[in-house]
């Protein structure tokens, strides 16, 4: 007979198999999530890379995490001392995860269905917003980098997006001639490459950067780039924008 603990672990696998499939890999009681994740130990590994460049003490400060998934980075922040912290994702399946690893982790974590084109509704301003695996399943990534500014983004950005193509940049001219086309065969020209279909069999991966244009995107938008510590990830701080953008309208 088992013991009242291998019951209890039976149980809980049961119930995160019940909740699957997960594309977040976490461990929760012992028990793996995505085990056999095609990326490996996802996204851990990936948030091993560029961890050190925020506080390891958030002291209270708040965060939003949009397109929170499973909840894997707003727990981390809640257990970085973060204070008030809110996930947001579209998808109620990834919710009903997110609100189970949190609350069986005894982590005090708000999850609201909300696409980023909502964050409006939200009425408030976080200290830190995390962005990350978001961009390329938008048709609108340029509007959504819009909102996060006009709406969200306090102080920080913590930012990521799948990157394909050139990954060098060079200085850009502030205008160019009408009758110049060499500068867009460049291939470290600002570019977004469309995916009509299908691209790693996902029909959301829509708009992919290379380097250039997701740090020139950020940058038309209003954020400084203040860390790069590895190629698709950005922590950038909420700076000033150079020329008129329209203001992005609330959508709902």
């Amino acid at each position: 007979m088992k013991s009242s603990a291998a019951q209890a672990n039976d149980g809980l696998r049961r119930e995160i198999e019940r909740l699957g499939p997960w594309f977040q890999n976490m461990e929760i009681g012992g028990v793996e999530t995505a085990p056999d994740h095609f990326l490996g130990d996802y996204p851990r590994f990936k948030w091993e890379g560029f961890q050190h460049v925020l506080p390891a003490d958030l002291e209270g400060r708040s965060v939003l995490d949009v397109g929170c998934n499973a909840g894997f980075y707003s727990m981390e922040m809640k257990r970085r001392n973060a204070g008030r912290v809110v996930g947001i994702d579209a998808d109620p399946h990834y919710l009903r995860q997110a609100r189970f690893a949190a609350g069986h982790c005894d982590l005090d974590i708000e999850f609201r269905e909300m696409s980023v084109y909502d964050i409006g509704k939200l009425n408030e301003r976080f200290d830190l917003v995390i962005f990350m695996g978001v961009f390329y399943h938008l048709r609108h990534p340029l509007l959504a980098l819009d909102l996060l500014y006009d709406h969200v983004v306090d102080d920080l950005l913590l930012f990521q997006s799948l990157q394909r193509g050139d990954g060098r940049t060079s200085p850009l001219e502030e205008n160019y001639d009408f009758g110049n086309w060499d500068v867009f065969d460049k291939p470290d020209y600002p570019t977004l490459f469309f995916v009509e279909e299908r691209y790693a069999s996902d029909p959301t991966n829509w708009l992919i950067p290379n380097t250039a244009a997701t740090e020139a995107m950020l940058r038309s938008s209003g954020f400084d780039i203040v860390a790069h510590p590895e190629r698709e990830v950005y922590l950038c701080g909420r700076g000033s924008r150079h020329y008129a953008v329209e203001s992005p309208p609330v959508i709902g």
